[in-house]
């Protein structure tokens, strides 16, 4: 009934923003007269604000179809590598560029599209042979597909990994953005255990929860304060007849939305205020970077009820990584087997989804990797989000991990 409930408000909604849109539209035109009437501005404005935000959003597109290597501009083309029922393997190939370090970045499967991580591939582009985890919607997936689970994540870390390298090109770096961190350590210390030829030379853990007992924040303790059936209860709900994977037991993605922006409110109220201003005072630059960032925030997805409760279990409730406890289909996975991986810990000081020392505690954990092998980077005035986007991350970010695989090479 829940997600019923809000496919019916969505469609009202869709058809205010189409009303509200064509209005702000009405009065912006130099043609109507009343556009020149004390007031009409900032009715205008308030219009655009509300039809940006009520309108109904898809899956976005990357877009990327250029980079910079060695100081030309090259063509970069979409190619999937491997399709998959959950996800595929995407790669950005530039054109007429050969060889170079292969890098896979591994997209949290957490309510949002592989595209949030669209400044990530941009900036890694001219160095590396990029690779993303484009997972799939799971409203889209027919339950015909079957399940898909953390240890599912984990497998197709490893299948993504082996198919970089089956041309002969040898070891990936790989680089994980929060949710994924765990299941991608855990696929580097099973594929070191089996001694994989094709285990990445580096991973690199961006504001993960590896060890969420490490300063808590409110998403840790809302995983933590309730027990594992209230989940089940109160946040999993199955998908309605109009989509392909009708009948699917999901975690939604506007459930996601709504539980992150309540957790800023007042940062995305000042926020859309400032839209507003921006609008009325004719300020078109600012007002699109302030609803391109919002277009991709609100673009959500459904997660499998498999994937979201095991996750909940193994990593914020039971920590059964940290604790040498996490089984992958009946075997430990064991930290101490990661002997030659290279491993970069990246926490942001003002991050308040992973707390300062949840993503450290992975560096802690590999016993048996010698010290030259790990580093640590403290971002200073850095969020959860400009970890991985925006100039700090370009700039102050970016060149440490093009360091470090440098110092990790083949």
């Amino acid at each position: 009934m829940l997600y019923d409930a809000y496919e019916m408000q969505r469609s009202m909604l869709a058809g205010a923003s189409a009303m509200a849109n064509f209005g702000a539209g009405l009065l912006q035109n130099p043609a109507n007269p009343f556009s020149y009437m004390g007031g009409g501005s900032i009715v205008a404005s308030a219009l655009e604000v509300f039809a940006h935000a009520a309108a109904p959003r898809g899956k976005p597109a990357f877009g990327l179809d250029t980079t910079v290597v060695d100081g030309r501009e090259v063509a970069v083309h979409e190619e999937i590598v491997v399709r998959k029922a959950f996800g595929q393997l995407k790669r950005f190939r530039r054109e007429g560029v050969e060889g170079g370090p292969k890098l896979l970045i591994v997209a949290p499967m957490s309510g949002h599209y592989a595209t949030l991580l669209r400044g990530t591939v941009e900036r890694m582009l001219p160095s590396a042979d990029v690779h993303i985890t484009d997972w799939r919607d799971a409203k889209l997936v027919p339950t015909s597909a079957g399940k898909f689970d953390l240890d599912d994540y984990v497998d197709y870390l490893i299948e993504f990994l082996e198919a970089m390298g089956e041309d002969g090109s040898g070891r990936a770096h790989m680089l994980a953005v929060c949710q994924p961190s765990v299941p991608a350590y855990a696929a580097i210390a099973l594929m070191s255990a089996d001694k994989h030829p094709l285990r990445p030379l580096t991973l690199t853990l961006m504001g993960g929860p590896v060890d969420t007992r490490e300063a808590p924040t409110s998403v840790n303790t809302l995983a933590t304060e309730r027990p594992h059936a209230w989940f089940q209860q109160n946040v999993i709900v199955s998908v309605p007849m109009t989509y392909p994977g009708a009948g699917r037991r999901v975690y939604p993605g506007f459930l996601q939305l709504a539980g992150f922006m309540s957790m800023n409110l007042g940062n995305h109220m000042t926020s859309h205020f400032e839209l507003f201003k921006h609008l009325v005072r004719g300020d078109g630059e600012s007002a699109d970077a302030t609803k391109g960032f919002y277009e991709e925030y609100r673009s959500v997805c459904d997660m499998t009820a498999e994937f979201y409760l095991q996750t909940i279990d193994v990593v914020f409730q039971t920590h059964a990584l940290p604790k040498g406890e996490y089984i992958h289909r009946g075997r430990r996975v064991d930290p101490a087997a990661i002997t030659d991986i290279g491993l970069l810990a990246i926490e942001g000081e003002r991050d308040d989804i992973s707390g300062i020392g949840q993503t450290k505690a992975a560096l802690t954990l590999a016993t048996a990797l010698p010290e030259d092998k790990k580093r640590y980077l403290m971002a200073e005035s850095v969020g959860h989000y400009g970890i991985f986007n925006g100039s700090k991350w370009r700039t102050r970010i970016a060149p440490v991990v093009e360091e470090f695989w440098a110092a990790n090479a083949a």
